[in-house]
């Protein structure tokens, strides 16, 4: 594949997206040429845990649901990949098998790099181990946020302050509001920040009642960012 068979919006997507930007034409141009295009249903299955690592992917629409199933038995929803990012290369690095599940979650395409090719790839761009270094540095960072936020923060603030990066990440602006163009249930909230159903609906009413979010069926609407950024720094 070449990136043409990406229709323009997607490729738009790649090429704005906020890693991939950084790199040298020439790298971005050789990422693309060795990349496939790859469109999924929503909830299809891309790869499990334990399988082993073949390919490192780029998001040009839709959404990847990361997950793993716990001792009990139940789907824990990790993270939600998001449009412009690329996923997979850690893996392809240490030789070990995937470490969680991946679901397309909506419409989904992906541009996809096989392990042939990313091995090249870095052979021939040493630009790349040090742009995917920092790229992993940055996971790191954020990774460490999370944990520190939920051992210090009170639900409210950690819903208020996810809320706010689903907005920054899916959202559609239509006049004052925001509308989170990512389908999430209130199932899929509680799993992103450990707690249960309930709790969050609970949150998400006082949410609604203060004038800064409403609730729909499978999307949130965002009234008011001042109003979440007021919860989200609240200890």
């Amino acid at each position: 594949m070449n990136s043409p068979a990406l229709t323009s919006a997607e490729k738009l997507t790649i090429e704005a997206g906020s890693w991939f930007s950084t790199l040298s034409p020439a790298l971005r141009q050789a990422i693309l040429a060795r990349a496939l295009v790859r469109r999924l249903t929503d909830g299809a299955l891309m790869t499990s845990r334990g399988a082993p690592a073949e390919e490192w992917c780029g998001v040009a629409k839709g959404a990847v649901r990361v997950s793993s199933v716990s001792l009990s038995g139940k789907q824990i929803t990790l993270t939600y990949v998001e449009p412009g990012v690329w996923f997979g290369d850690i893996s392809l690095f240490d030789g070990l098998p995937r470490t969680h599940d991946a679901n397309a979650h909506g419409e989904t395409t992906l541009l996809v790099v096989r392990k042939p090719d990313f091995k090249q790839l870095l052979s021939l761009h040493t630009e790349l181990y040090e742009a995917l270094l920092r790229l992993n540095c940055r996971r790191l960072r954020l990774m460490f946020d999370v944990v520190e936020d939920l051992n210090t923060r009170p639900l409210a603030s950690r819903l208020a302050k996810q809320v706010l990066l689903l907005a920054r990440s899916y959202g559609i602006a239509q006049g004052e509001e925001i509308r989170i163009g990512l389908a999430l249930a209130q199932e899929d909230l509680a799993q992103l920040l450990g707690a249960s159903r309930q709790r969050v609906n609970q949150e998400l009413k006082g949410f609604e009642r203060d004038g800064a979010v409403r609730i729909e069926p499978t999307r949130l609407v965002v009234l008011s960012k001042d109003k979440l950024l007021a919860i989200a720094e609240k200890h």
